[in-house]
């Protein structure tokens, strides 16, 4: 089996930020996991380096485009380190070899009659490297980047994408799992309805943009940018896989009737992947890909055109492509002009990479928009990783330390419905985890994960150790509860490693596991019962400390402070409280619609259900935030997604069974005393201020 997974590659015209973290970082979690899960990798991330903004960057710095393209490639590769990223291959568009096959596919394309030459007459945003038709533009502006355009009269190659549209379109309906998350989908199926699909120009005059790869066939033209980028998908396949990957190709050579014994799943028609040419109609080794990692930016760029050229090679497709949404500072999309952009490499510094690879995939579903703060990463780091998962590991290994001399116990015989229960929520993890990863839903696989690390809490919690410490009847039952404890955190090591790889490699070590987890497989190794009684420990330091933020008495709290002097008493006139509040009061309060996107039950309640809904500004990105309601005997989990609701938007956090809920719902008590939630009377969009 092989797994290939793929970021964009990374414009070189200015420095990472958080987006291109998150990206990364999303695919080194599919990459850890499927490692573990015995495929063979190949994981491919890089920049892309041609382009007029790179040669006008260039020129502004009086460098060439290629010293440009090498000093600020540094930046993302620099960050593939900080981030502790796994990834097989760093492709860059000046590589010779992705040169080399562009030139190649390009030349297939025209030899084929898919491309031509036309005139072409537009207005061109050089920022944005496009043309655009005068209805496109916005007050003769530039729609995606408002900046002035210019009109060019110009020859130019044109690939020939309006004859595949309806394939395409028939593509993603047919494999729903093509484009996610579902809105994406949607929003792709809906270009392609709503307009004819235009031919796609592709290349740029040498007399205006020399800085790109040649076209074969006219060497008076460059490559457009987008349509060299997009084919680094395919040709960083070709000469950066693993070295796996040419073992098959030797495989295949050398066993011709089809010898199965190196074969892969996805290896396609043989081609020498170090020799001058490639066999087009499909692909050995990593190729297809499994996932096209992307941002919701560039979603038409890799479902529309970079499909229809794979369509037009006659290559296989890639099997998804996963659009998500952006990260924001206070609603606010991130800019520099703005000064709120987040640089990944300063709140690693400050927080560990661990604590901010876990905060991003466990604050918001993939796919949405979320809102950055470090108060929120200060709080999962708080609650989740050193309350929770920390305290565990800690506690425990420190209890069999003082109780077991450093040891594994060796458990009882008498097991309760206690043991049974944390045994049944291990064993049913790794295929939660495993269908949650398949299509991308890294919140709640780490939900499943948390459930068993919250088992694992309350078991030790109930069975309270420390009492059956004291009586040395109850020694066999200690160690029976020890040892199970300690065989949780084995489980939780293992499923938390793709997110967490520095912590649970720390944790491994200190259960006395021998290994690299990287290397391990996962549903072998999760099977309960694989820690060995005897087994030494390891001391473990705090895994992730409490960050303080308490803060201190000062002057300014002191002034805040109102004195009541005591020669003034008499003169403070007792109001009698009637419950009545002003218009003041009730504008504190901050009431909008929005809309429940996913909802379940709270663990252990019938009452309680936990929603995530989308409360943006109407007409901004989704703004997701987590309700817990006590609607549960009222209300199916089912009947509730896709309702507008009416929601406190502005109440501080607050935990119900341990789930934090970001505000409040409305509802009426009726007249059966069951809650009835309240809705706008007319369809509406979420995220509306109720005045």
């Amino acid at each position: 089996m092989k797994f290939y997974v793929t970021t964009p590659i990374y414009y070189v015209n200015d420095l990472p930020h958080i987006g291109h973290a998150y990206t990364s970082l999303a695919a080194d979690v599919l990459a850890r996991y499927y490692r573990m899960r015995g495929n063979h990798v190949m994981f491919l991330t890089g920049t892309d380096e041609h382009g007029q903004k790179v040669a006008d960057a260039a020129a502004k710095r009086n460098l060439t485009s290629k010293e440009h393209a090498d000093s600020m490639m540094e930046n993302f590769h620099d960050l593939t380190l900080k981030l502790n990223l796994t990834n097989d291959g760093f492709i860059r568009t000046t590589d010779d070899e992705h040169k080399r096959i562009v030139q190649e596919l390009m030349q297939r394309l025209w030899d084929k009659g898919e491309v031509e030459r036309r005139s072409y007459s537009g207005w061109y945003c050089t920022p944005c490297e496009r043309f655009w038709t005068e209805k496109d533009l916005q007050e003769g502006n530039c729609p995606e980047c408002s900046r002035p355009v210019e009109q060019i009269e110009e020859d130019n190659y044109f690939f020939l994408m309006s004859k595949y549209a309806e394939r395409l379109e028939q593509h993603i309906v047919d494999n729903p799992e093509f484009i996610l998350p579902e809105s994406r989908r949607n929003e792709v199926l809906g270009f392609l309805r709503s307009q004819p699909l235009q031919d796609l120009c592709i290349s740029r005059p040498v007399k205006r943009l020399d800085w790109g790869v040649p076209l074969p066939f006219d060497k008076d033209y460059v490559t457009y940018v987008w349509f060299d980028a997009l084919i680094n998908y395919y040709s960083g396949a070709q000469y950066l896989a693993p070295e796996i990957f040419r073992l098959v190709a030797r495989n295949l050579d050398e066993n011709e009737d089809g010898g199965e014994s190196l074969q892969l799943e996805g290896a396609r028609n043989p081609s020498d992947v170090h020799g001058e040419s490639h066999q087009l109609k499909g692909a050995r080794g990593p190729w297809p890909a499994d996932v096209h990692l992307i941002g919701k930016d560039i979603l038409t760029t890799h479902a529309v055109y970079w499909i229809t050229m794979l369509m037009a090679l006659e290559l296989p497709l890639p099997k998804m492509i996963f659009a998500h949404g952006w990260w924001t500072i206070a609603g606010a999309k991130m800019s520099k002009s703005l000064g709120n952009v987040v640089d990944p490499s300063k709140v690693v510094d400050k927080y560990g990479n661990d604590a901010f690879r876990f905060f991003l995939f466990r604050e918001v579903p993939f796919g949405l928009d979320g809102d950055f703060s470090e108060e929120a990463l200060v709080g999962r780091i708080n609650t989740d990783l050193a309350n929770d998962f920390g305290n565990l590991a800690s506690r425990t290994l420190k209890m069999a330390e003082n109780y077991f001399e450093g040891k594994v116990p060796s458990p009882g015989m008498a097991l309760t419905d206690a043991e049974h229960d944390l045994k049944a929520v291990a064993e049913g993890l790794p295929h939660k985890v495993e269908d949650k990863l398949r299509v991308l839903k890294f919140q709640k696989a780490i939900e499943d994960i948390w459930r068993l690390l919250t088992r694992a809490n309350k078991y030790l919690d109930d069975q309270a150790p420390w009492k059956l410490a004291k009586d040395p009847e109850q020694a066999e039952r200690l160690a029976t509860v020890m040892y199970n404890t300690l065989e949780a955190l084995r489980i939780l090591a293992l499923h938390l490693h793709p997110i967490m790889p520095d912590a649970t490699q720390k944790l491994w070590q200190a259960l006395g596991l021998e290994g690299d987890l990287d290397t391990l497989d996962l549903f072998t190794n999760a099977v309960w019962g694989g820690l060995k009684p005897g087994t030494e420990l390891n001391k473990l330091d705090n895994l992730f400390p409490r960050i303080d933020t308490k803060k201190k008495k000062d002057k300014k709290i002191k002034q805040e402070k109102k004195k009541v002097q005591p020669n003034n008493l008499d003169n403070i006139e007792k109001k009698k409280d009637d419950g009545l509040i002003n218009i003041k009061d009730f504008a504190k309060v901050e009431l909008k619609t929005a809309k429940v996107l996913e909802a379940e039950r709270v663990e252990g309640s019938e009452k309680l259900i936990k929603l995530q809904v989308d409360s943006g500004e109407a007409g901004q990105p989704e703004q997701t935030r987590q309700i817990v309601a006590g609607i549960g005997k009222a209300y199916t989990p089912e009947e509730l997604v896709g309702k507008i609701v009416v929601v406190v938007a502005n109440l501080k956090p607050a935990k119900l069974m341990g789930v934090e809920s970001q505000g409040m719902l409305l509802a009426a008590t009726g007249d059966d005393g069951e809650p009835v939630i309240l809705s706008p009377e007319k369809e509406t969009a979420p995220g509306l201020r109720i005045k």
